[in-house]
């Protein structure tokens, strides 16, 4: 493809890349302001992380008052822990309510900053069809650019020595539906954080043989504590005591609840829950029913894997054990460093560097929402303050020049 767009459109405000709730709820901010915006998606609708790459039984781990995005929370009517479908029901009503309309198939393969113009030249590819030929590539020009693309971009995909020699089905999380079709089957999950211990729980509701690989130390929790959420019971504490405290505190609670994990092949990390999330990013995992079924033997545990092979898997422990089945749940990353290339901004902005796990505000206008590791709370907070910030700007800048006199090619 050609290296200069065959289209150049001006954008008034600021250019949002990813529809999913972190570029919903910046883009209902700057709509409540006043301030015009564009969306650009790579995909076909809003959440396609939620519609597209996620398991039936799904539903969020926290509970919905801790979920919301800024200006409209959840219905009423709806549980405590909505299902998957019913917050991409609450997304697509949330939408409709601040006309947030994403330009659908766009996916950006390079920004770069304009030093001279003091402006962001954003590249997407636009596919309407199913073939090359039906590509257009267009540059967006804008004053400020807002990554919202998450931390669940792509699937991580471990180099597994001997994968390519299994002769069963493996996947990835993002594409496993359902334990419908492993009925029977016996099935090694690699990875056990969230999505990990609750495919295991669901192959197991559908009498499949699960095995879930366990290579690290992780903590697992109850969702439920004292009659409310871990979670909520944690940022309750954190208001009248320092961190590591509500980590023994936690650690005590989750031993009198569920017991020592590690007598089951699940031992826990030195640092607390709490201390772990803040340096590292690692979650810690809210059991909502897995922990029974491997103390009661229908989910085995199992050490890191060795190799692959043609039926099955050899164990760092030199055992070998047949499978049917092979399921990954490990994890997604951002693609943020394949398309944002300004080299100094780059220099300048080590934070937004690495995961954008410090910063909301970069460099020349621009912002990032949802890279915080703070969940969906964290990301309409840092919506909050990247809408607040370009509405500043905006009101100082709109009227300076017409764009009709800046030379954008």
């Amino acid at each position: 493809m050609a290296g200069k767009a065959e289209r150049c459109v001006w954008v008034p405000g600021p250019v949002i890349v990813g529809a999913g709730p972190s570029g919903l709820a910046v883009a209902a901010c700057l709509h409540d302001k006043g301030v015009p915006f564009l969306i650009l998606e790579r995909s076909n609708c809003i959440a396609s992380l939620w519609q597209h790459k996620t398991y039936d039984r799904l539903s969020l781990h926290l509970p919905k008052k801790f979920c919301e995005l800024p200006l409209m929370p959840f219905p009423l009517n709806l549980p405590d822990y909505p299902t998957k479908n019913q917050f991409v029901s609450y997304l697509e009503a949330y939408a409709n309510k601040f006309d947030i309309r994403p330009e659908f198939q766009r996916t950006v393969v390079n920004t770069e900053y304009d030093h001279g113009l003091g402006l962001w030249r954003v590249k997407a590819v636009i596919r309407e069809g199913n073939y090359k030929e039906e590509e257009e590539e267009v540059e967006y020009v804008c004053r400020w650019l807002v990554v919202a693309t998450g931390e669940n971009a792509e699937a991580v995909l471990p180099e597994i020595e001997g994968m390519k020699d299994f002769q069963g089905l493996s996947m990835h999380t993002s594409l496993y539906k359902s334990g419908e079709m492993f009925r029977d089957k016996k099935v090694l999950v690699i990875g056990c954080g969230n999505s990990g211990m609750e495919v295991c729980l669901d192959l197991c509701n559908h009498n499949a043989l699960p095995s879930l690989v366990v290579r690290d130390s992780v903590h697992i929790l109850p969702r439920e504590m004292l009659g409310q959420s871990t979670f909520g019971l944690s940022m309750w504490l954190l208001r009248w005591l320092p961190m590591s405290i509500v980590d023994c505190l936690l650690l005590v609670l989750s031993h009198f609840i569920i017991g020592d994990t590690s007598v089951f092949g699940i031992p826990r990390p030195r640092l607390g829950p709490l201390e772990l999330k803040s340096q590292s990013g690692k979650t810690p995992v809210l059991d909502i029913g897995t922990l029974a079924q491997i103390k009661s033997g229908k989910i085995k545990v199992r050490k890191a894997v060795k190799r692959l092979m043609k039926h099955g898997a050899e164990f760092m422990d030199n055992t070998y054990e047949d499978f049917d089945a092979v399921i990954l749940a490990t994890g997604y990353k951002s693609n943020v460093p394949y398309w944002l290339k300004e080299s100094d901004l780059w220099e300048v902005d080590e934070a937004m560097k690495s995961s954008f796990n410090i910063c909301w505000k970069g460099q020349s206008g621009l912002y990032s929402v949802g890279f915080t590791r703070k969940g969906l709370s964290g990301a309409s907070i840092d919506a909050m303050k990247v809408a607040e910030d370009i509405e500043k700007c905006w009101k100082a800048e709109a009227k300076l020049q017409p764009m009709s006199t800046f030379p954008l090619n």
